[in-house]
């Protein structure tokens, strides 16, 4: 069948299954239990956070996107794009900023012959791919749509080379990576562009727990069943027997690490059973989860981290009120 773009899937059949019994059993039986947040988007979990992408307590989503209203032509004219390639690309909503300015007004009457602006998607996710890279062919019919099903933090190996290629990592993900795992995967990241390559970072900046914590601890509870929501993952492709009733969804600013957590705590002592791995864990009273980390960042942080795996800043642009923040690096 046709679809109009290119599709390559370089993860195996059975990566899901298999990585999520690895993350259950590594997090679940660890001193201090942790599940990873990938863990949260089934087709559930993928419309609550899209549910919480509207709250008026979330602003990292809308903040981003206003950014990108306001700057996307002068991005994508600083870095000289032709090839955008993004990392995580979920619904590739926000990427249409980035697209308009890249394909401008004339594209379309360009010659046959004439080499067309490229996007590539990468995700995990088929379902996703296939829908996001579908709608933009339908809406840019000059643009060359790539799908790459893999994982970008150990696959980065199956970006696509080409000119005017600018690496896309956006929606503040940067922050699920705890300082180990960022300086690896920017290392890596850094290993695989080339000159003339850009990277294009989306990040959140460190504010008051006032405007923090009730972004992930909303009024109407839709991040609480959200965060909850990962219990009836494990339950289901795995045979577990969490109760939701027994946890509370928490969400912690952490000072020293600059970082919210997000966890489940257990409002009793329970013993859960995961049958499809033979496996019972036990959590106290009180006892948490933790579902996910987000790291928010100053910009001297963030610049010695990146200059520290190889890049060098080009751009900086920030919403008048300094909360979250799109950066430009080119190689050092």
């Amino acid at each position: 069948m046709t679809f109009g773009y290119a599709y390559h899937d370089h993860l195996p059949a059975d990566f899901a299954d298999r990585s999520l019994r690895e993350d259950v059993v590594a997090g679940l039986t660890a001193d201090r239990k942790w599940l990873p947040p990938k863990w949260f988007y089934d087709k559930v979990g993928s419309e609550l956070f899209e549910d919480i992408t509207r709250l008026p307590e979330y602003y990292p989503t809308r903040t981003e996107r206003a950014i990108l209203q306001g700057y996307a032509a002068q991005i994508v004219e600083l870095a000289g794009t032709r090839m955008l390639v993004e990392l995580g690309s979920g619904s590739s909503e926000k990427t249409r900023l980035l697209l308009d300015p890249m394909i401008g007004p004339d594209e379309a009457h360009r010659g046959v012959g004439v080499d067309r602006p490229g996007y590539v998607a990468l995700d995990v996710s088929e379902d996703a791919l296939r829908v996001a890279c579908a709608g933009l062919v339908a809406q840019y019919p000059r643009l060359r749509v790539e799908a790459i099903r893999a994982d970008f933090t150990h696959q980065l190996d199956v970006l696509p080379a080409g000119p005017g290629r600018t690496v896309a990592f956006l929606g503040g993900t940067i922050g699920n990576f705890d300082p180990d795992e960022r300086a690896s995967f920017l290392t890596a990241l850094r290993e695989r562009l080339r000159p003339g390559d850009h990277f294009l970072l989306g990040a959140d900046l460190v504010k008051s727990a006032d405007v923090l914590v009730p972004a992930y601890d909303d009024a109407a509870g839709v991040t609480a069943a959200f965060n909850l929501n990962v219990l009836d993952v494990l339950n289901h492709r795995l045979c577990a027997e969490f109760d939701r009733a027994d946890f509370d969804h928490i969400a912690v600013w952490d000072p020293a690490n600059e970082w919210i957590e997000m966890r489940l705590r257990a409002r009793r002592d329970v013993t859960v059973r995961i049958n499809d791995l033979d496996l019972s864990i036990r959590l106290d009273r009180g006892e948490d989860i933790r579902t996910e980390i987000s790291a928010k960042f100053r910009r001297d942080r963030l610049t010695a981290e990146l200059a520290a795996a190889g890049f060098t800043g080009r751009g900086w642009w920030t919403d008048e009120r300094g909360w979250f923040s799109l950066s430009l690096w080119g190689l050092r």
